[in-house]
Order: structure tokens, then sequence, then C-alpha cells
């Protein structure tokens, strides 16, 4: 028998590399490969790029990542010059999940998907890709962006009684909800007390469906650091950016737009135009407008489209310098079709969205009888019954404020 150079199993690696592939769930939002050898000129940009002060130095003067502050938006990672900022990947455990169990295992894609993967991929298709590697099924995330359009439309009608009410609208993104969280605490009675969309999918499917597991595709990255917080981590198992999935489907040698349609087109306008910043607004805007046309005191939105000028409105808000009383705040210049992760460009993702939303059968959730069907199957028998504390669509936000 041949004998083979064995020395080469002798050699010596940091098993947290590995760990950060294998066991993604056990890992920070960021992790840091190796020691910082950054000029302190570099250093100095990195100290300052944070906006929520998750970096610190440790003793070395290495950076450290403080997991109750991080919210998972990946600055750090992009702006780190060095490229010694990753973030987590779930892609192993996920496809180890699809083989090796018989529960059936959700894909939950995000609203932004439309134009993503090609150009020629519709819904239809991109079902029938994610049904050829393994997953149950693909659930439109934006049919729960309806669901949540229509809560936070009652929320608005039956809590903006005067002049000087507002709402913080609080369904979409993870870094506005982090900024109110963390830094502006004091504005935390002003958010509706709801879910995101994706967690509202997940557990949906997950009530439906006891022993589903359930995979969230989307641009942001920030949703990883979201499905793991305390009150919310039983909705979502793992979570995939679209250049992960992109990244599979092309070792598979799968393309989506070649297949054939697997349709079943059940989410409306509201909830499609959701990727997009304003596609909130506009949602719960037109859904009011149904269910209430004549109310006495009418919804004046205003968006704020990325972390600055989320922080400058939230400033404002604090100086009571401000007149609308529906207020939306996107993380991502764009809303989410800016996502770290996405695939193509904003404006074009955006014209698609808009499209797409268009196209759809039923222009509000009011009108979707998708939406209604769900909600009685879920336990709903009236819109009024959406105001109720209940485990699915809930969620009480503390101010982490220090």
């Amino acid at each position: 028998m041949k004998s083979y150079d064995n020395s080469l199993f002798d050699v010596e690696i940091d098993e947290s590399h590995l760990d950060c592939l294998l066991n993604p769930d056990k890992q920070k939002p960021v992790l840091r490969l190796a020691e910082c050898s950054c000029s302190d000129e570099m250093r100095k940009v990195c100290d300052k790029v944070c906006f929520f002060e998750a970096l610190s130095r440790d003793e070395y003067g290495n950076v450290a990542i403080h997991e109750n502050c991080c919210t998972g938006c990946h600055d750090c990672v992009g702006d780190c010059k060095s490229k010694n900022l990753i973030g987590k990947k779930e892609v192993l455990p996920i496809f180890e999940l699809i083989n090796n169990t018989d529960d059936p295992v959700y894909a939950m894609i995000a609203p932004a998907f439309v134009s993503q993967f090609s150009d020629a991929m519709t819904q239809g298709k991109l079902r029938s890709a994610f049904k050829k590697l393994g997953f149950a099924g693909m659930v439109e995330v934006s049919l729960f962006a309806d669901i949540l359009t229509l809560k936070e439309a009652i929320e608005f009608d039956h809590h903006i009684k005067n002049e000087d009410d507002f709402l913080l609208t609080s369904c979409c993104c993870p870094m506005w909800i982090g900024m109110i969280k963390k830094v502006y605490g004091e504005l935390v009675p002003h958010m509706p007390p709801s879910v995101s969309p994706m967690v509202a999918s997940g557990r949906a499917i997950k009530k439906l469906i006891p022993n589903a597991k359930t995979v969230f595709i989307g641009p942001c990255i920030a949703k990883r650091a979201e499905a793991k917080e305390p009150d919310v981590k039983d909705a979502v198992d793992y979570v995939l950016t679209f250049q992960e999935i992109q990244e599979v489907f092309e070792a598979v040698e799968i393309k989506p737009e070649e297949l054939e349609e697997d349709l079943k087109d059940h989410s409306s306008t509201a909830g499609r135009k959701y990727a997009r910043t304003g596609g909130v607004s506009e949602a719960v805007q037109n859904t009011l407008n149904r269910l209430n046309p004549d109310r006495s005191i009418p919804l004046r939105s205003f968006q704020a489209n990325g972390i600055m000028e989320c922080k400058s409105l939230l400033k404002d808000i604090q100086t009571g310098n401000i007149k609308a009383n529906f207020l939306e705040g996107m993380g991502c210049v764009g809303g989410c079709v800016g996502g770290g992760k996405a695939l193509v460009d904003k404006d074009r993702a955006t014209k698609y969205v808009n499209t797409y939303g268009d196209e759809a059968t039923y222009k509000t959730p009011v009108d979707n009888p998708y939406v209604i069907a769900l909600l009685k199957r879920l336990g709903f028998h009236s819109f009024e019954s959406l105001l109720e504390p209940n485990p699915i669509f809930t969620r009480t936000f503390l101010t982490e404020k220090k």
C-alpha cells in the first residue's frame, strides 16, 4: 500500500472559522477572521462605522463585536478594508436539514424577489426552482405583508384620534426598529405592536403545519439578527440571502427562468410593494381608504430612505418638527430592493416591483379573499380581532436605550 504524507494532518487552523460555517446558529451576526493589522487611520474609520456602537477594541486592539448591540446590518463588513469581517453563513445547515429530515421545509421569499434572479423569472418558475432543490414549497412573504398592512391600517384607525398623534410603522425593517429601540427608546410607545412579515409568515406556516421548518430568503443581512431575537425566534429557522441562493442555483445548475410555471397568485398590490421605500405607507393608506374612507383625520405619511434619513427623521420627531402622522423608515436606500445582498440595481428592481404590484388581481388586503381565508384558518374572524394580542402577529417592543 502506498504511504502518504500524513504530516499534512498536522495542520492547525482557527476552529472558529469552520464552526461559523457548520454551526451558524451559535455565532454572532458578524465574525472577525483574524487579528487586525490595520493602520491607525484605518482603525479610526472602523471605530466610527457602526451607528449602533456594536464595535469596540479588545486589549490587543482587535475589533470586538457586541452581539447585544449588533443589528446585523453588515456596514462594518463592507467597510473593512482588510476584508477581516464576515457575516455568518447558513447554507450548509439548511441543505443538511432538507436532505436529512422528513419534516417539510418551506422557502419564504421576500417581496423584493422580483427580477432578482432573471428578467424572465416569474414567481411560479421560482417556486418550481425551490421545489427542485428539495423545499416542500415557496411562500411569498408579500401575502403576510398584506395581513400586516391590514393590521396597521386598523391600528391607525383606532389609535390616531387627534392631530398630535402619530405611528412609527413597525413591521418591516430591522435596522429601523433597532434604531428606535436602541437609540430613540422614548419613541417605542408610538410603534404599533406588529411583527415583521417575515416573522408572521414563519409563525403562520408553523401553526398550520406544526412540524414545518422555515427558511427566509431576501436581500437583507439584518434579517439574520432579527430571526434570532428572543421574542420572535420561534418563527424562522434559517435566513439566506438572494446572493447565497443564486450561488446554490448555479452550483446545482438550476435555471429558474427555464422551469415550468407553478403559479399561485395570492398577494395584493399592497403587500407586493413593501419591497421599496414608500410601499408600506402606500399600502396602509390605500387599505385605510377601503376600511374607513370618511376618517376625520387622514393618514399623512413621510418616509425616511436610508440610515442617515432615518436618524434625521427620528431627531425631528424628538423636537416636534413633524407634520406627518404615519412615519416609515427604511435602513437601506431604496428600501429592501437596495439591500446589501440584492442581485440587481435598486432602481431597476423598484421598476419591476411596481409592475408586479400593479399586475396583482387585488389592490388591497381588504379585497384579497386569500387574506381573509388565511386569517380564518389562523383563528381570526373579524378585522377588529387583529387588534387583540395574539401569538402570531403581535410583538411587544421594549426599549433597549442605554
